[in-house]
């Protein structure tokens, strides 16, 4: 593998946050994100979109009044547990751990290099969401 199939297509993770405000200057603190729009009235962020290097996320408030809010559950209401999660490459997973874990993100599966190749992580950010970052890059060939 070394592009994607058609790099005009793209997937963008979607998240819900109950203080969406507080949560972009935390993933922009933690992970190195970037907010690149934010559509917000007062407490209520009705969507938002941040940056990391090419990729990127959208959020918004839980209660934003949209139609979508009503297919999604916070990760506190199922135990913690998530039916999907976000992975990020990153350049240095070391260098990123050691921010998110400055920035008080909760480790769950500790920094290690894994067998297919490259160093990664998991880690929940301020309001439980599962994240992995990591180093490896399955667009490129693997060194394993």
């Amino acid at each position: 593998m070394t592009t994607p199939p058609d790099p005009g297509s793209t997937i963008i993770p979607c998240l819900r946050y109950r203080d969406a405000h507080a949560a972009i200057a935390w993933l922009e603190k933690a992970f190195g994100f970037t907010a690149q729009a934010v559509y917000a009235e007062g407490d209520i962020v009705y969507h938002a979109q941040l940056v990391y290097g090419r990729g990127m996320i959208m959020l918004g408030s839980v209660d934003n009044g949209g139609e979508w809010g009503k297919w999604v559950v916070q990760p506190d209401e199922i135990g913690q547990r998530e039916t999907q999660s976000a992975c990020v490459i990153v350049t240095d997973a070391d260098a990123h751990h050691e921010r998110a874990v400055a920035a008080g993100a909760e480790v769950v599966i500790p920094i290690a290099s894994q067998d297919y190749g490259g160093r990664g992580y998991a880690c929940r950010d301020l309001e439980g969401h599962l994240w992995w970052f990591g180093s490896y890059d399955p667009w490129k060939e693997a060194s394993v």
